[in-house]
C-alpha cells in the first residue's frame, strides 16, 4: 500500500490526485504536520512561555498533467466546488486510514513548461481545520431487555445493530464534534452524553419529527445547528425557545482520552439515527 491524495467536494466527487493519465500526480507534497508560534519572556536564566499558538498550514507541492486538458479540469472542479477536502490515505501497519482536512486553493501556477511530455505547475492550498476522520455509526434502532453496547474504540462502521448506545474514546488532539441525525416518527428526543460512566451532558429538545422528516443536529466549530429536514427536503432552524431551553449547554462535544457514552432516547421509540464523531488531529 501507498498513501493517496485527492480533492473531494462538497457533493462528494472526487479529484485524484495519483492518477497522471486521467487527472494528475501530486509529487513533493508539504506542510502535511503542523508548527506553533511561540513566544517566550525571560525571567533570569529561564524562559517561560506567554505565547503559544497553533498556525494555519498550507498544503504544496508539484501537480503533474500529461496534457492541457487534465489542468482545466482540475482548475474546473475547484471553482465549480462551494467547498474543498483534502484527502490523505495512510497506510499504517494495522491498515490504511483516510483522513481530511477542508482547504480552500490559493494558488496555481501555469508556466506552461513540459519536461518530457509532462507539465509540472505548482500548487498551493490554505488549511482552513486540522487533518479528521469521520467515524460514522448507523443505527436501526429497537428496544431490548439485554441492550447491546459496542466500544468504539477504532473507526468502524456498524449497520443493522439493536443497541440506543454507543461507547467511543476519543484518541484526537482536541475534543470531537458530533452530527446526529435522528429519523421520525420521534417525539421529544433526547441526546446524553457520559464520560467516565457520569452523565456530562444531556440535551433534551421539545419538538415532533413527523414520519419522513429527520432532526439534525451538528457541533463542528463554526458550523452548530439544529435543524428539521421537512419531507420535501427543506431545512428549518430549529434553534428556537419552544425547543431547545437556553439555560441547557447545547453544545456537546467528546472530551479527549476518556470513555465516552452517547445515548439516544425519546418519548416514543428511536428506530433510525447516524451518529458521526470527528477525531481531529494536529498531525497524522
Amino acid at each position: 500500500m501507498v498513501r493517496e491524495f485527492k480533492l473531494v467536494n462538497e457533493k462528494g466527487q472526487e479529484y485524484s490526485l495519483m492518477n497522471i493519465y486521467d487527472y494528475c500526480l501530486l509529487t513533493d507534497p508539504s506542510g502535511l504536520g503542523y508548527s506553533y508560534t511561540t513566544e517566550y519572556e525571560q525571567l533570569g536564566n529561564t524562559f517561560i512561555t506567554n505565547l503559544r499558538k497553533f498556525e494555519q498550514g498550507q498544503i504544496s507541492g508539484t501537480a503533474n498533467f500529461l496534457r492541457y486538458d487534465n489542468y482545466k479540469n482540475l482548475v474546473d472542479f475547484i471553482e465549480a466546488s462551494e467547498s474543498l477536502r483534502f484527502s490523505y490515505k495512510i497506510p499504517f501497519e494495522d491498515g490504511q486510514k483516510e483522513y481530511f482536512k477542508n482547504v480552500q486553493i490559493k494558488s496555481i501556477t501555469k508556466t506552461q513548461e513540459q519536461t518530457n511530455g509532462i507539465i509540472s505547475e505548482t500548487v498551493v492550498f490554505d488549511c482552513l481545520t486540522l487533518w479528521y476522520e469521520e467515524n460514522t455509526f448507523i443505527h436501526t434502532i429497537q428496544p431490548q431487555t439485554n441492550e447491546i453496547r459496542w466500544n468504539f474504540k477504532w473507526d468502524s462502521k456498524f449497520i443493522d445493530y439493536s443497541t440506543r448506545s454507543l461507547q467511543y474514546i476519543n484518541n484526537g488532539h482536541v475534543v470531537s464534534p458530533i452530527q446526529v441525525e435522528i429519523n421520525g416518527h420521534v417525539v421529544n428526543p433526547k441526546i446524553e452524553l457520559y464520560v467516565e460512566g457520569e452523565l456530562y451532558q444531556e440535551l433534551p429538545f421539545t419538538v415532533e419529527i413527523e414520519e419522513y422528516e429527520k432532526l439534525l443536529y451538528g457541533t463542528i466549530e463554526g458550523e452548530f445547528y439544529l435543524k428539521r429536514q421537512k419531507t420535501d427536503g427543506t431545512l428549518e432552524d430549529l434553534f428556537n425557545l419552544d425547543v431547545l431551553n437556553p439555560t441547557i449547554n447545547e453544545v456537546i462535544r467528546l472530551p479527549k482520552n476518556k470513555s465516552c457514552e452517547l445515548k439516544l432516547t425519546a418519548d416514543n421509540e428511536i428506530l433510525n439515527a447516524k451518529v458521526t464523531i470527528f477525531a481531529y488531529y494536529k498531525a497524522v
